[in-house]
C-alpha cells in the first residue's frame, strides 16, 4: 500500500513538471507556407521613365506569382563586362539583358540556358518578329527571347522640306543626296554653312546596312571581318562622296551636338537617320520642332535598315530555373509586352502587341514596324569589339580625307582580323 501511494506520488510529481515546462517553453510553430524564392534580374537603365517602368512591371509579376520574389540590379557601367566577370565566378544573376551585339559570344560559351524546352504552344514563339527571335539562336537551339526592338528611319524637318518646295521624303539615296543639297543652307553666303541637309553617323551600328546593300558582309562564315570587299565598299563611297565632296551632310562632332536627333532638334541638319528612342526624346527636348519619319531610302534598289534588339536570357547555371523560366515568360509574354511597350519607349517584338497597340497605323512609329521585316540584325560574329572598333577608327579617317576609302577599310579588315586570331 506504502509502495503504491510512493508510485501515485511520482506520476502526480512528473505530470506538474511537464506542466509547468510546457507554459514556460513556446514550441516552435509549423510554417504553413514557403518563403518565396528570390531570383535576381540584371539589366541597365537607359532612362528614369525606363526604370520606373520596369519596377512597375516586375511588382505586376510578383503580385500575380507570389512565390517568386525579384531583386533587380541596374549595371550601368561596363554591363557586358560585369556579366561575364560574374558568369566565371559562378555570380551571375538568374536572369539579365543581353544585346544581340553580345549574344553569338555567349550563346557559343554554354553558359545561357537553352530556352527551347520551356516553351509551350500557348507562349506562342512564333508571334515573336522572324529577324528579333533569329538573333538568339545557335547550334540549332533558342537562348533568349527579344524584349523589344527598334530599326532605323529617316527624321525630317517637315518645315525645312516646306520651305524648299519638298513635299515628300527621299525614297532612294540618290533622291537623299538631291534633296541634301537643296536643304544645306548658307544664309550669308559666307561659305559657312548654317544648316547641312543631312546628319550622318560614321559608324559601324549606322552603315552596315549600306555594306549589304550591294551583297557585301560584315563577316564570313568563319567569324573573320569582310567588310573591306569590293561589293561592301560600294555603299560606303556614297556615304563619303556626300560629305567630302557635295559638302551637305555633317557629322555630330562638326555641328557641337551628340547625336543625329540632337543635330535634327537643334537645326543643324534637316533629315537624320535614328531610332525609335529619338521619338519621345525630341518630343520632350524640341517640342517647337516640325519632324517626320519615314523608312530609310533604299540604296541600289534594295531596301535597307538595321535593327537593334536586346533579349531576356537565363544562366545556365541559375539554382532557381523554374521561376528564372517564369520572370522571362511574364515579361515577354503578350501581357507583359504590352505593358511594356504601350508608351512607345520601345516597339514590340511581338506582332500581336503591335497590332494591338496601332503601332503599323501610327504616323511616325509604322515606319520602324515595317522595316523590321528586311533589317539587318546590328550583330558582327563572336568577337565584334574587334570589328566595330576598327571599322569606325578607320572609316572616320576616311570620311575626313585623311586616308582613301578602300586603304582605310583594308586596314580595318587587317587589323580587325589579326585581333580576332589573337583571342580565339
Amino acid at each position: 500500500m506504502k509502495q503504491n501511494s510512493l508510485k501515485f506520488l511520482a506520476l502526480v510529481i512528473a505530470i506538474a513538471i511537464w506542466t509547468i515546462a510546457c507554459q514556460s517553453i513556446r514550441l516552435p510553430e509549423i510554417a504553413t507556407t514557403a518563403a518565396p524564392v528570390t531570383i535576381k534580374l540584371s539589366g541597365w537603365t537607359a532612362s528614369p521613365v525606363e526604370q520606373n517602368l520596369l519596377k512597375k512591371l516586375l511588382r505586376d509579376f510578383e503580385a500575380q506569382h507570389p512565390e517568386i520574389a525579384v531583386k533587380y540590379e541596374a549595371i550601368n557601367d561596363q554591363y557586358m563586362d560585369v556579366i561575364k566577370t560574374r558568369l566565371i565566378g559562378e555570380a551571375a544573376p538568374d536572369v539579365f539583358y543581353l544585346d544581340a551585339l553580345e549574344a553569338p559570344f555567349l550563346m557559343s560559351q554554354k553558359v545561357l540556358e537553352p530556352l527551347d524546352t520551356y516553351l509551350t504552344p500557348k507562349f506562342d514563339v512564333a508571334d515573336f518578329e522572324a529577324t528579333l527571335i533569329n538573333s538568339f539562336k545557335y547550334d540549332r537551339h533558342l537562348y533568349g527571347l527579344p524584349k523589344d526592338y527598334s530599326t532605323l528611319s529617316l527624321f525630317y524637318d517637315r518645315q525645312a522640306f516646306k520651305a524648299a518646295g519638298l513635299t515628300s521624303p527621299p525614297t532612294n539615296w540618290e533622291q537623299l543626296r538631291n534633296y541634301s543639297q537643296q536643304l544645306t543652307l548658307d544664309r550669308n553666303r559666307d561659305g559657312k554653312i548654317d544648316r547641312y541637309g543631312y546628319g550622318v553617323i560614321p559608324e559601324l551600328a549606322r552603315q552596315a546596312y549600306t555594306i549589304g546593300a550591294f551583297g557585301g558582309r560584315l563577316v564570313e562564315e568563319n567569324g573573320r571581318a569582310a567588310f573591306a570587299s569590293e561589293a561592301g565598299l560600294k555603299g560606303l563611297e556614297s556615304i563619303v562622296e556626300q560629305y567630302q565632296k557635295e559638302r551637305t551632310s555633317a557629322q555630330k562632332s562638326d555641328v557641337g551636338t551628340n547625336s543625329g536627333s540632337e543635330m535634327l532638334g537643334q537645326g543643324k541638319v534637316a533629315m537624320a537617320i535614328e531610332g525609335n528612342w529619338a521619338i519621345p526624346y525630341l518630343q520632350e527636348t524640341f517640342p517647337q520642332l516640325d519632324f517626320a519619319t519615314a523608312e530609310v531610302p533604299s540604296i541600289n534598289n534594295k531596301k535597307g535598315t538595321m535593327v537593334f534588339t536586346v533579349a531576356y536570357v537565363m544562366n545556365q547555371r541559375s539554382q532557381h530555373k523554374a521561376a528564372a523560366w517564369q520572370l522571362i515568360s511574364y515579361l515577354t509574354g503578350k501581357e507583359g509586352m504590352s505593358k511594356w511597350t504601350s508608351t512607345g519607349i520601345a516597339l514590340p517584338s511581338r506582332q500581336s502587341v503591335a497590332q494591338k497597340l496601332g503601332y503599323q497605323q501610327d504616323p511616325l512609329r509604322s515606319p520602324f514596324v515595317a522595316g523590321v521585316e528586311y533589317a539587318m540584325p546590328w550583330q558582327a560574329g563572336k568577337y565584334p569589339a574587334a570589328i566595330v572598333n576598327n571599322f569606325d577608327n578607320q572609316f572616320l579617317s576616311a570620311m575626313l580625307g585623311q586616308q582613301p576609302l578602300p586603304q582605310a577599310m583594308s586596314k580595318a579588315q587587317a587589323d580587325a582580323n589579326r585581333q580576332i586570331k589573337s583571342i580565339e
